[in-house]
């Protein structure tokens, strides 16, 4: 219990911390200021694009920080994980919401790029939008969309990890642990009933 991960830790709170960041700045700031700006729509688009691109590398590296920390406090915890009650659901819970998010930043990202062949002056990517034709329009809604599903996903991963803060606490430790026994072993009397057994 007393044992620290500083650096998972670390790489767990500040990569996620710059995958939400980064995804609400871009859905808010970035995707707004390039629709104020654009005169066009190939315009507003490249801008955009020009954002996010410049964005991705670091975005990679946040997320694959916050992986490897994760991966890392995971099996640092899995004793507890196995042995305290309600911890398994809330990382289970982790682990869902950070699949859907890695999706749903993939996907995005894909569709960012076909906006950005499609928008750019560029003969070589006019080409490649050629070659795989799609709506704009659509792809639009759609990326809208994903670029604001991925900050919900990420900030939903932070308030469970203020959760797994909490059941980290001592008292939650040991509360957990003890409904977890009494959940394997029903017959097991609670602290309550002790003194009748004296």
């Amino acid at each position: 219990m007393s044992e620290r991960n500083t650096v998972l830790r670390s790489l767990h709170d500040v990569g996620l911390a710059a995958w939400f960041g980064g995804s609400l700045m871009g859905a808010v700031g970035l995707n707004g200021a390039a629709k104020a700006e654009g005169a066009t729509w190939e315009a507003g688009a490249r801008i955009a694009s020009t954002g996010w691109a410049r964005w991705a590398p670091v975005g990679a590296a946040a997320i694959g920080a916050h992986l490897v920390g994760s991966s890392g406090l995971l099996a640092a915890n899995a004793a507890r994980v196995a042995t305290q009650q309600g911890v398994a659901a809330s990382t289970l819970a982790k682990t869902v919401l950070t699949g859907a998010a890695l999706a749903a930043t993939a996907y995005a990202r894909v569709l960012g790029k076909k906006i950005e062949y499609a928008s750019s002056g560029d003969l070589q990517d006019a080409e490649k939008a050629d070659r795989h034709p799609f709506d704009t329009k659509k792809a639009e809604r759609h990326l809208a969309c994903a670029q604001w599903v991925v900050p919900a996903l990420t900030g939903g991963l932070i308030i469970l990890n203020a959760l797994h803060g909490e059941q980290q606490r001592p008292a939650q430790q040991v509360h957990g642990m003890w409904q977890r026994a009494r959940a394997l072993s029903p017959h097991m009397p609670s602290p309550g009933d002790w003194h009748l057994t004296h």
